[in-house]
């Protein structure tokens, strides 16, 4: 039973921490350099930097809003 939850918890941090990194290399920063140091970040701190990385993101990222305006004329 313990090796399921060891085997689970890595597994869960890995998946993590890839799509961090995928995130982040796929996405489009309001600052040039943030890049690399959001991805040194999450690398050198995989658990801890893919969450906080994740909860600034929005902040952090250029994004179009979208706006919902419909024409139903």
């Amino acid at each position: 039973m313990e090796k399921i939850l060891i085997y689970g918890f890595i597994t869960l941090t890995l998946v993590l921490w890839i799509w961090a990194i995928v995130d982040i290399l796929k996405s489009h920063f309001k600052e040039g350099n943030m890049k690399n140091v959001w991805l040194a970040f999450v690398i050198l701190f995989p658990i801890i930097g893919s969450i906080i990385y994740f909860q600034f993101r929005r902040k952090i990222i250029n994004r179009k809003s979208r706006k919902f305006e419909p024409n139903f004329k």
